[in-house]
């Protein structure tokens, strides 16, 4: 950080440099000029920097022919994907399960590999990756009560999302600042799919609704024909929004994580105290300890995009609330940790088991290091990007732990 606020500073009447800095990484560059610019205002250059970074207009921007002719594309083959079911007459249960992912994410994937202009080898490694779990999930056995099928079919979204970040980040794999790009994206990528499908379901309603009232009954065909073809276009579209008008949602992301956050807090506080009044317990009931981890996951992506969205210094009650988040997911972890080693104890262990028992682990360590930089910054030891870079650092590490439940456990437990 220090080295690309040094260089701006050292280049700043030196526009051919400026402009070479901010080429090689325009997030990073644009955080840090914003940081700095407090000290350059008045500076004539500083400010025709500052208008073309944070330049903002109440219009909505198109963008191009070109760019909405494949968006158009894109979505439409998103569309087919969703109907194949009823196009070739595949059971619907054995489609969904297995290739809900496939419908969406491979064409956020091509959006941002051709937005990035990826290199031919890197879209090879893109389209070879997403081929084999296409492969896999549609080859494995259809066993009944398999465990692993289960757990491969809720990771090969996962596995398809990290596939999408690669694309994100243009292949390069080592670039913090664009990790967390990513995060904010998939942070203001379901505030504005929220809204669509809200606007979505308010238009459902109301088009079934009038048809209704001349004797139209038309709910299952507007289901099947209309709604199954139309929403998996919403992420699509609500991304090319979002990039081509990044004002539409960045100042809504940011609000919301800095809302829900202290609320967040509170209602784990006293969820724990309800849970221990109630009597309930994770030990010996499996639905508990399923929401236990669910509410975990949750807790996290909390932390993760509150992180994320920090674009500028936050206020030491921002930092605070989230170090105490990060502190009593902490103690929600070794609740869960803990009752998941004692059922192994008791009953051995199965694939189910063996996921929670590992995706609590990487957890608790991931959060452990992100409340000790927390409380670091409040110590005015370091400042947020320490915070940022843990988080950053991590990511592949879930992604390998995907992979490894997503084609590894069906081998290790004989498909089971």
């Amino acid at each position: 950080m220090e080295q690309m606020k040094s260089s701006i500073q050292r280049h700043l009447n030196h526009p051919q440099e400026l402009e070479r800095l901010y080429r090689m990484n325009r997030l990073y560059f644009k955080r840090e000029f914003n940081r700095l610019y407090p000290e350059l205002e008045g500076n004539a250059i500083a400010n025709t920097w500052n208008e073309r970074l944070n330049y903002e207009t109440d219009e909505i921007n198109w963008g191009t022919r070109k760019e909405v002719l494949f968006v158009i594309l894109i979505a439409l083959a998103a569309g087919i994907l969703a109907k194949l079911p009823a196009f070739l007459s595949i059971d619907k249960d054995f489609f969904y399960s297995r290739n809900i992912g496939f419908i969406i994410f491979p064409m956020l994937t091509a959006y941002f590999a051709w937005k990035n202009k990826l290199s031919i080898g890197k879209i090879a490694i893109i389209t070879g990756t997403t081929f084999i779990g296409l492969l896999f999930i549609n080859l494995f056995p259809d066993v009944q009560e398999s465990d692993t099928l289960m757990l491969s079919c809720l990771h090969i979204p996962l596995f398809l999302w990290s596939i999408l970040g690669f694309a994100f980040v243009g292949g390069k794999q080592n670039n913090r600042e664009e990790r967390l790009e990513f995060l904010t994206y998939n942070g203001e990528l379901v505030v504005i799919t929220t809204l669509f499908v809200i606007a979505g379901a308010l238009m459902t309603g109301i088009t079934i609704g009038l048809f209704s009232l001349i004797g139209f009954d038309i709910e299952e065909f507007y289901f099947e024909n209309i709604v199954i073809f139309v929403l998996p276009s919403a992420p699509i579209i609500g991304t090319y929004l979002a990039q081509v008008n990044p004002q539409l949602v960045s100042k809504v992301s940011p609000v919301i994580a800095k809302i829900f956050s202290p609320l967040v807090l509170v209602m784990l506080l006293i969820y724990l105290a309800a849970m221990v009044y109630a009597g309930k317990n994770p030990y010996n009931d499996r639905e508990f300890l399923l929401i236990f981890n669910l509410l975990l996951v949750g807790v996290m992506a909390i932390i993760f995009f509150s992180v994320a969205e920090a674009s500028q210094p936050k206020s030491k009650t921002g930092i605070a609330v989230l170090f105490l988040l990060s502190a009593i997911t902490l103690v929600v972890n070794g609740i869960a940790l803990s009752a998941i080693v004692f059922r192994i104890s008791e009953w051995g262990f199965t694939p189910n088991r063996t996921a929670v028992l590992g995706s609590n682990l990487l957890i608790l360590i991931n959060l452990i290091v992100v409340a000790t930089q927390l409380f670091k910054v409040l110590s005015k030891k370091t400042d947020i990007t320490g915070v940022s870079k843990t988080i950053a650092f991590y990511l592949p590490i879930y992604v390998l732990w995907t992979i490894i439940v997503t084609f590894i456990f069906p081998l290790i437990f004989g498909f089971k």
